[in-house]
């Protein structure tokens, strides 16, 4: 070899080394350095939401997806103005979803008037009236919760939960009653209706669900003729089931199915995730609506996060993965006022061409965003940084 090549050796082993060191650097600065770091952002996301948001709407599932993530944020924080936005939405909602009174007119398919008590969308906010009610038994908080689910566990209908979103959420308010309960109905029936939802939207090759049925392949597909696994609705089906494990039984007899639809999603999403970090909104096909998406993103962050702070996910295997996620939703999600960016509006699918860039903000944007920032919290408190 002679001297130019020698040097041309030298140069390359350096630039080696340099990159090799930067991409290190990289690595271990995408996870916060501490709880200080993180508990920083929470509190500067869920302050500019609240300050931006000082009236409360109604308590269908856009508001209420906010909600589970600011009483996380509560739980965290122990930010008695954080507790007291939430008891004050709960409050103007009378602590109900819809509010018929009539039985007989109850439906369970979509619908945004009062007679649709049966519809998940309608139901989830009973999540933060539980949680609310953890911290103060008061029983008028429950009572309503109580009152709808037991009605529908009365009937022989299964077939309440027919789109993804609802595995969201409903499954955890099942859970979470059947605490306070010790009613066993609560878990035979949560079973029940999770059946059925898995014969209509899970593929079992992709170990991913399909938003409802109108988008099982080959019946539905991509503008490249693929599966189309939307993001946020697969979000919603795993932050759903790491809730779900947090409150089940260890004896519960289906407690292993649950785990393993969970562990599904994870292996699924671990090979999807796009380079810089997030997902995009089709998972499979990046090309059919390509670009950062939030709540997705946020969503599967969190349960990664779960996964790993609980022994379901190998850290060795899924903390790499949390890092990219988590070093989007900080640096490109979150904007420099607060603001949570890149949220795909609401919806069913991924839409080829639909804008979706920094100003794109949602309350359950927000929302996952603080579940995700929360259990990072958790995360790094557990690893004792």
């Amino acid at each position: 070899m002679n001297n130019k090549q020698c040097l041309s050796a030298v140069l390359a082993a350096i630039i080696f080394i340099i990159a090799g060191c930067t991409a290190q650097k990289r690595n271990v600065t995408a996870i916060p350095a501490s709880k200080s770091d993180v508990l920083s952002i929470i509190e500067k996301v869920n302050g500019y939401w609240q300050t931006q948001n000082p009236a409360h709407g109604r308590a269908f599932w856009d508001n209420a997806a906010y909600h589970t993530g600011n009483m996380e944020a509560y739980f965290i924080t122990g930010k008695e103005e954080y507790r007291k936005y939430s008891e004050a939405w709960a409050e103007q909602n009378q602590w109900m979803g819809a509010k018929s009174a009539n039985k007989a007119e109850w439906k369970y398919k979509y619908g945004e008037t009062d007679d649709y008590v049966l519809f998940g969308d309608w139901q989830i906010c009973f999540q933060t009236y539980i949680d609310l009610y953890h911290l103060d038994k008061d029983e008028k908080k429950i009572s309503r919760a109580r009152e709808v689910m037991e009605y529908e566990m009365s009937t022989p209908g299964s077939d309440y939960w027919w789109w993804a979103d609802g595995l969201y959420m409903v499954m955890p308010v099942m859970t979470k009653l059947y605490k306070v309960t010790g009613n066993g109905s609560y878990l035979e029936k949560l079973y029940e209706y999770f059946t059925y939802a898995n014969s209509i939207m899970y593929d079992s090759a992709e170990g991913l669900y399909y938003r409802d049925g109108k988008y099982v392949y080959p019946k539905h597909k991509t503008v490249n003729g693929r599966k189309d696994f939307w993001a946020r609705g697969d979000g919603w089906v795993f932050a759903g089931l790491a809730k779900v494990l947090k409150d089940l039984p260890e004896s519960d007899a289906y407690r292993s199915e649950y785990v393993s639809k969970f562990k599904g999603i994870a292996v699924a999403i671990r090979k999807a995730q796009q380079p810089q970090g997030y997902w995009t909104r089709s998972i499979l096909d990046s090309a059919h609506a390509p670009g950062p998406e939030t709540s997705g993103t946020a969503f599967f962050t969190y349960g990664l996060l779960w996964g790993i702070n609980n022994g379901y996910l190998d850290s060795h295997e899924y903390l790499p993965v949390v890092k990219k996620s988590w070093d989007y939703l900080t640096k490109t999600a979150l904007q420099p006022d607060g603001r949570i960016g890149y949220v795909q509006p609401i919806g069913e699918r991924a839409i080829p061409g639909q804008v979706v860039n920094s100003n794109s903000t949602t309350n359950f944007g927000v929302g996952a965003f603080l579940m995700a920032a929360c259990e990072m919290y958790r995360y790094l408190d557990k690893n004792k940084k």
